[in-house]
């Protein structure tokens, strides 16, 4: 249930992570921890949905910083610095990095945190 997608390709961990459900992500993440394998872990910071993106790619575009840093906290748990480095520079369907949505979308205050977050994976 957990990986299930819908006709989008969206799980519950996308959904989550666009409508800013917090609450519901830690449920998700508790229960994921439980039951999923380390692979089925990755694959929920790493999985994309019909248009590529990831749960990554849909905070950041509404500029989620809590949601973000849930993310980044947990995906660090199980991502190795490579995996890491593929969240960030992750595109999607249209070639978009989580950078370029929050840009798109005048989210100063998550392209600072981008950055911050950045230089720490992607200078290792």
């Amino acid at each position: 249930m957990l990986l299930a997608k819908d006709k989008y390709g969206k799980t519950a961990w996308h959904m989550a992570a666009k409508k800013v459900q917090i609450g519901v992500l830690h449920k998700l993440w508790e229960w994921a921890k439980e039951v999923l394998t380390q692979e089925e872990l990755k694959n929920m910071f790493l999985g994309k949905d019909y248009f590529k993106k990831t749960a990554w790619h849909m905070a950041a575009e509404k500029g989620q910083i809590e949601v973000l840093h849930k993310l980044w906290e947990w995906a660090k748990e199980v991502l190795t610095q490579e995996e890491l480095k593929n969240m960030f520079l992750g595109k999607d369907y249209f070639k978009k990095t989580s950078w370029h949505m929050a840009a798109e979308e005048g989210q100063i205050e998550v392209l600072h945190k981008l950055w911050e977050w950045a230089k720490e994976v992607l200078t290792q």
